[in-house]
């Protein structure tokens, strides 16, 4: 069973599509308090994996224990969830959006914290169908955030970003983090999951290739190469140079 350090722990998880496997017997545990990065190609499992822990999805076999035990319901007021893609009400404002999601929750921060934290004061009463890209990905940030959740999932957060606005966001995270919060994120960025992961699991094909520290990843598989020494370099050399569809 799990142990108190450890918030989410994974047990041979398996799941299947129309035949196909999506997520191929991989086992897992999350610390509590730390930034957790899924790297992988497209296709190779990340969002299905991520949306079982979420408890969005089920999965074919395998375990799946919060905080050393089942998820109830209170696992739904302890977790906050920033989707990759999300449908927003058009005819809501950016505050009201926040404002309805905030009566999900048993408790929660203030709106104008958020409102606040996510700089979305210039823009609060804009509709929805009306922000920008970058905009819209802070929105989503502010509506994982809204129940000061105890774990907190990001697909890919910055997608779309310019950046300062992702440096915005990467200091959020930071913040998070340094408050306790555990994250479990997946991004497409190198120089994201460097910046903010304690610990770094890369994906392929449905299953876990290798995982560790970025600094333990880099010196592992770097140490001949003359390309850069960074994750990207790790990336590459692990999931292969070809582009993936």
């Amino acid at each position: 069973m799990s142990t108190v350090s450890n918030i989410i722990e994974v047990r041979q998880l398996k799941k299947k599509y129309n035949g196909n496997t999506a997520v191929d017997g991989i086992s897992l545990t999350i610390a509590k308090g730390s930034c957790f990065g899924l790297l992988g190609p497209n296709g190779a499992g990340k969002t299905t994996i991520v949306e079982m822990m979420e408890n969005i999805i089920a999965q074919d076999s395998g375990d799946i224990f919060y905080k050393g035990g089942e998820r109830d319901k209170a696992f739904n007021q302890e977790v906050g969830i920033q989707f990759q893609h999300t449908e927003l009400l058009a005819f809501l404002t950016v505050e009201e959006t926040l404002r309805t999601f905030a009566a999900f929750y048993h408790n929660h921060l203030p709106v104008e914290d958020i409102i606040a934290l996510c700089m979305l004061e210039n823009i609060k009463k804009s509709l929805n169908n009306k922000i920008s890209g970058g905009q819209r990905q802070r929105l989503l940030l502010g509506l994982a955030l809204l129940n000061d959740p105890e774990l907190i999932f990001l697909d890919e957060p910055s997608t779309g970003l310019d950046p300062q606005a992702r440096k915005h966001i990467w200091e959020i995270i930071h913040d998070m983090n340094k408050k306790g919060r555990t994250i479990i994120l997946t991004t497409h960025y190198m120089e994201e999951a460097e910046s903010l992961c304690d610990t770094i699991a890369i994906m392929d094909k449905g299953r876990i290739i290798e995982q560790g520290s970025p600094e333990n990843l880099v010196d592992k598989h770097c140490k001949d190469m003359d390309s850069p020494r960074n994750l990207e370099s790790v990336f590459l050399k692990l999931t292969g140079k070809r582009l993936r569809e």
